[in-house]
């Protein structure tokens, strides 16, 4: 299971603009172009765990910095379906 995880972070670690609205899209989730490569952008480069409930938390407080909370509370939602 651990092989699992891996691969969504390192997916989630370098996801471009067009991936992360591709997945939005797909999970029926609210994210536009500007906040999706504003996500992608903070993400980039970033070793997350979101599995990892307290990582994800901070996580989503900094995307809500970047974009805001309403959008935030969408990518937790994708970030969730991802970790099921």
């Amino acid at each position: 299971m651990k092989i699992f995880e891996n691969i969504i972070n390192h997916k989630i670690n370098t996801i471009t603009t067009d991936e992360l609205l591709k997945y939005a899209k797909q999970f029926n989730i609210s994210v536009n172009r500007n906040q999706a490569q504003k996500i992608a952008e903070y993400l980039r480069g970033k070793q997350v765990n979101i599995f990892d409930s307290n990582e994800r938390a901070i996580l989503i407080k900094e995307i809500a910095k970047v974009t805001s909370a309403e959008t935030a509370r969408e990518v937790n939602k994708l970030f969730m379906q991802f970790a099921k």
